[in-house]
């Protein structure tokens, strides 16, 4: 029986996979069949089908049919030549267009950056529309909650989506629950597992979208979960390590965009569907943006394919921030190619990521980095870099949730603002000076000193990366 479940699975595992993952599935599989098999037919699958699936092609072919009348580029937006069929595929991929918008402010202060989303919702006059991966009832979340309950008594509808399996570990989560329902807000938990009520998803799926609207006016995206810094864990806040986040308040027609996609997400939970409206005033700063969701719904990988697209359009700089860097092949080549053509690489990581497998397993990555003459920069420990942002040139820049990972492409739901105005790709250059003024650089003469039992800890997790 053995011997048949390592030949069926020669064959079946690397149909519509990449080498990588199917390497790693199967030297899980023919050494411990026992534990490989099993957790294989859980989660090895790189199908997503079911209602999550049916929904999303039904969203996409309304957001195809409704936006059918538009130009690919709004009139009066400058979008450098040799990057319209970049934004021609991101259209493609995930139905959205380039639409105008404004860059109101880029919030790099964790604690600021709540200040202001409070504001925002404080502001309300017709609905709140937010979306976390992890959201949780403390200190410095409470104006938070607060401002919720007050926009609620003020007759505004007030929807809350956050992710069940990212959220309900954190201390005070049903005093949180108790309290959303206490003050009127309409929410619901995110890929919910609840076999009580016939709720089961893939254990290992995660809705990872950072996102709030409001009134359809104003948004913020980015990369900050909406707990305390040091995610509540007494370990942390006994040794000082917090994370070091980005969100960019936006404004403008783009607003639509991403509050499309909070409204398919709430659909999907809710079965309720509420209608999108696109901000018709116009902004003389707006610039041309591109919203880029990505997920288990679109199996093309979006967010990978526009980071290798923008990446390999380089011509003189690329800085990339990203918490967990543990790249496909594709990706890890067209970055290692564009430092090789002579373009200036930056990548900003955590001397120290909060988790022990990714952390190894993206440092296993950098000695190729090094050696195709990639700048690495480490943020110091304690502290985790948990921003996500890419720059390219002085012509476009992404800022969201997606890290740069394989969980990421093909696991995650994640969203991405592609952004081509210069007030847009100024304000992320200045994030990435502040980075820099506090980072250390990792040379390849000091990873060379790196001890003997690291490097092997280093190169086992590396076999792993394609499955976390």
């Amino acid at each position: 029986m053995e011997y048949a479940i390592k030949i069926v699975a020669l064959g079946v595992i690397p149909e519509n996979r990449r080498p990588s993952s199917s390497s790693a599935w199967l030297l899980l599989i023919l050494f411990l069949p026992a534990i490989g098999l099993p957790l294989f037919l859980l989660i090895g699958s790189p199908y997503v089908a079911g209602r999550r699936a049916k929904v999303q092609r039904q969203a996409n072919a309304v957001i195809r049919r409704g936006l059918a009348p538009r130009a690919a580029i709004p009139e009066g937006l400058e979008i450098p030549a040799n990057l319209v069929s970049l934004t021609t595929m991101n259209q493609r991929l995930t139905e959205f267009p380039v639409m105008a918008g404004e860059t109101i402010a880029f919030h790099a202060d964790y604690e600021e950056s709540i200040a202001s989303i409070v504001a925002a919702i404080d502001g309300a006059e017709v609905y709140v529309h937010l979306e976390m991966y992890i959201l949780a009832l403390d200190s410095t979340t409470e104006p938070l909650f607060d401002a919720l309950a007050a926009a609620v008594k003020r007759n505004v509808e007030v929807r809350v989506l956050y992710d069940h399996l990212g959220s309900r570990k954190y201390v005070g989560h049903p005093e949180m629950n108790k309290r959303l329902t206490a003050d009127g807000v309409d929410w619901r938990r995110m890929m919910p597992i609840d076999l009580l009520h016939g709720r089961w998803r893939r254990p290992d799926l995660r809705n990872h979208r950072k996102l709030v609207v409001i009134d359809g006016v104003r948004a913020f995206v980015g990369s900050q979960n909406m707990i305390d810094s040091s995610y509540l864990s007494k370990r942390n806040k006994r040794t000082g390590r917090h994370w070091i986040d980005l969100n960019v308040e936006v404004a403008g027609e783009i607003v639509a965009s991403i509050d499309a996609v909070f409204r398919v997400d709430w659909y999907v939970e809710s079965g309720e569907a509420v209608e999108v409206a696109v901000d018709p005033r116009p902004n003389e700063a707006a610039s041309g943006m591109q919203l880029v969701p990505s997920g288990p719904g679109y199996p093309s990988e979006p967010n990978l394919r526009l980071f290798c697209s923008m990446i390999a359009d380089a011509r003189e700089r690329v800085v990339i921030v990203s918490p967990y860097f543990v790249p496909d092949e594709a990706l890890q080549s067209v970055i290692t190619t564009a430092s090789y053509r002579g373009v200036e690489v930056e990548l900003f990581v955590s001397e120290k990521a909060d988790q022990f497998m990714v952390h190894h397993a993206q440092r296993s990555y950098y000695e190729s980095l090094l050696t195709a003459g990639v700048r690495i920069w480490t943020y110091p420990d304690p502290a985790t870099l948990h921003t996500k942002f890419m720059i390219v040139d002085d012509a476009m820049a992404m800022i969201g949730s997606s890290n740069m990972d394989m969980r990421s492409f093909a696991l995650d739901y994640e969203i991405t603002l592609l952004g081509f105005g210069e007030q847009f790709i100024a304000g992320l250059d200045d994030i990435a000076e502040r980075y820099r003024a506090v980072c250390d650089e990792l040379t390849a003469e000091k990873w060379g000193k790196r001890k003997w039992h690291e490097r092997y800890v280093d190169n086992v997790l590396r076999l792993t990366a394609a499955v976390q």
